[in-house]
């Protein structure tokens, strides 16, 4: 197989990789407040930037420095990725159980015709006063247009844990040590495109339910929370011996 080949199955290997169930557990966490595609993507964009550079520094220290990392040592780094999911979760239900979401009843007249009187249509109407400063003020939520720094952290945090499986696939792969960098660096562009994508797909129905589906966005919500609880936990526990 030509170098190009190889460097071209690691683009797809790491967009492949965002995909796993602890990228997706903690992605999902990380988006759950978020309302649009682009937002959403910051937040895969600031995670996988995080996870190729902790790659690059752990194949490096593999690489050039010779370093070793002990059965011992990547199973304690599977279990700091398990004790991260679970305080994601725990965010996401403290950050669910703080919003307040509120029912009004709203009437309004409306017009059926020239020749009828005045129709009053009465509904209800729930939204979320969480942040606000006002009451019915518009939601600011305003959201920087920079990375988001807390993603990046659990994107490098992301990157410890099978770093060192990557690195010995990588040097069986690539003729020389410095080649093996190049391969981790497309390895972990291919991540940051496909956690980019993915983050930015979970944000378009949470920031539609956010709007219109109250109840709805909520269940979801929880539902990124238990999946996130469940996955950390099993990681925490099941490792142990």
């Amino acid at each position: 197989m030509s170098l190009g080949m190889v460097l071209t199955f690691g683009l797809l290997l790491g967009m492949q990789h965002a995909t796993e169930a602890d990228h997706l557990a903690a992605v999902a966490s990380l988006v759950s407040r978020e309302r649009s595609l682009k937002a959403g993507m910051l937040h895969g964009i600031a995670w996988g930037i995080g996870h190729t550079l902790t790659l690059l520094i752990v194949a490096g220290a593999l690489g050039f420095l010779g370093w070793v990392i002990s059965p011992l040592l990547a199973g304690n780094m599977e279990r700091v990725v398990g004790a991260m999911l679970v305080l994601l979760g725990i965010g996401v239900v403290r950050r669910l159980w703080r919003e307040r979401i509120h029912f009004h009843v709203h009437t309004h007249a409306q017009h059926v015709n020239v020749f009828a009187p005045q129709a009053h249509i009465t509904h209800f109407h729930a939204h979320n006063h969480a942040g606000e400063l006002q009451p019915h003020q518009l939601s600011a939520h305003a959201h920087s247009h920079r990375l988001p720094w807390r993603s990046g952290v659990v994107g490098m945090v992301h990157g410890l844990a099978g770093s060192a499986a990557l690195a010995l696939f990588a040097s069986q792969s690539m003729p020389s040590a410095g080649w093996m960098l190049v391969y981790i660096a497309v390895f972990g562009l291919g991540s940051i495109l496909g956690m980019a994508l993915l983050s930015g797909v979970l944000a378009i129905p949470l920031g539609l339910t956010a709007r219109h589906l109250t109840g709805v966005y909520r269940i979801l919500n929880s539902s990124v929370a238990l999946f996130s609880l469940a996955l950390g936990g099993r990681l925490l526990f099941a490792l142990r011996g």
